[in-house]
């Protein structure tokens, strides 16, 4: 029997729980070490900021869910890895010791590096976690006019949220008559094509953002916050009176020390998701070093590719799955604008982008998905 030992409770996480569950039955052992035993639908914190939602319709107890699946769950921090002696130590939780493995899965989330940007911490608000997301709510809510401004620092690879957020505040604001109080800016570090990656794409969100009275202001990477205004390197400042921005991240410190990250702590990985440098290892999520924005759905594929590998290398059959790196995104909340993009990152080909209110719905159903195969 062997000991397959999974690390975090996200979208790379969950996933390959479950599809290791399936390929490989009760024969095996999987346990999975998540910091909380709440799963977060990320993708659904934008409408949970303006109300939309609830607590409980962006969430899942993890717990439960692993249990059904067959799978072992320990709540706990994720310390250190010994990928030598094959155990990992784990603290601050339910148990607290060393955990021995045969085959590991990395899944842990990135770190927010807010520490990058002087301030962040007390003037920014964010929408990475469900707390969060709440306190950025009553923002809005207090939030009577002014300048609102969104955006990513230098680093972030989230571009989503922050187009959404732009696009719920002016909805929000017109649907309350009080759109003319207010003047909404999306900041970007470098331009809106490297911000989404294709060019047809980031004329279409242009296009989406004048129709809806919103400015953007790019080569605008801030470094230094204060209670009511931005700084970049440059010395450039934009003023605000709400303000939601998405910080650097970096690579999962429980990596540092394996000596298979790159200079932001992301893991090298093949296109078998398997860690370069370590046997019997494979990563998937936000931890890997792949170009390109961190997206859930990149997980989820990561994820399938990982576990699918994981199982044959255990029956002693070779690689079948390779990873795509593709990304596909909605930008939600601009009604008739409402923004589809699909494009492989590996190729130079132009991306599939569709605009209309179709992708808003289209979202919808697969926040709901994972609500009704995961509760």
């Amino acid at each position: 029997m062997a000991k397959v030992l999974i690390l975090g409770g996200g979208f790379g996480g969950v996933v390959a729980a479950e599809r290791l569950a399936e390929q490989l039955g009760d024969e095996h052992q999987i346990t999975l070490v998540s910091r909380s035993r709440q799963f977060i639908f990320y993708p659904a914190l934008v409408r949970l900021a303006f109300g939309k939602c609830d607590v409980k319709d962006v969430s899942f107890d993890l717990r439960h869910t692993m249990l059904n699946r067959r799978v072992n769950f320990v709540e706990a921090e994720v310390a250190h890895i010994d990928p030598f002696e094959r155990k990992v130590s784990i603290a601050h939780g339910q148990v607290e010791g060393k955990l021995p493995y045969d085959y590991l899965v990395f899944a842990l989330s990135r770190r927010l590096a807010t520490e990058k940007i002087t301030g962040f911490f007390e003037h920014a608000h964010h929408l990475l976690n469900v707390d969060k997301a709440i306190k950025f709510g009553k923002a809005i809510a207090e939030f009577t006019g002014g300048r609102a401004v969104f955006g990513q620092c230098f680093g972030a690879r989230l571009p989503v949220p922050v187009y959404e957020t732009a696009f719920a505040l002016a909805r929000h604001l017109k649907n309350n008559g009080e759109r003319e109080r207010a003047k909404i800016t999306v900041v970007v570090p470098d331009t809106l094509e490297s911000d989404l990656g294709d060019a047809r794409g980031a004329a279409a969100l242009k296009q989406a953002l004048d129709a809806h009275q919103i400015e953007l202001l790019t080569n605008f990477p801030i470094a230094s916050l204060t209670e009511n205004s931005a700084t970049t390197n440059t010395g450039d400042v934009v003023n605000f009176n709400l303000l939601m921005l998405v910080p650097p991240f970096r690579g999962s410190s429980a990596a540092h020390y394996m000596g298979v990250t790159n200079d932001e702590g992301y893991i090298h990985v093949d296109g078998n998701m398997r860690v370069i440098g370590h046997e019997r290892i494979y990563a998937a999520g936000d931890c890997v070093s792949f170009s390109g924005p961190k997206m859930g759905h990149m997980a989820v594929r990561q994820a399938e590719v990982a576990a699918t590998n994981l199982a044959a290398e255990i029956e002693g059959r070779e690689p079948i799955s390779h990873y795509v790196h593709e990304m596909r995104f909605v930008i939600d909340e601009a009604g008739s604008e409402g923004l589809y993009l699909h494009k492989d990152i590996w190729t130079e080909e132009p991306a599939t982008v569709r605009q209309g209110r179709f992708w808003s719905w289209a979202k919808r159903v697969q926040q709901k998905y994972w609500e009704v195969t995961h509760s």
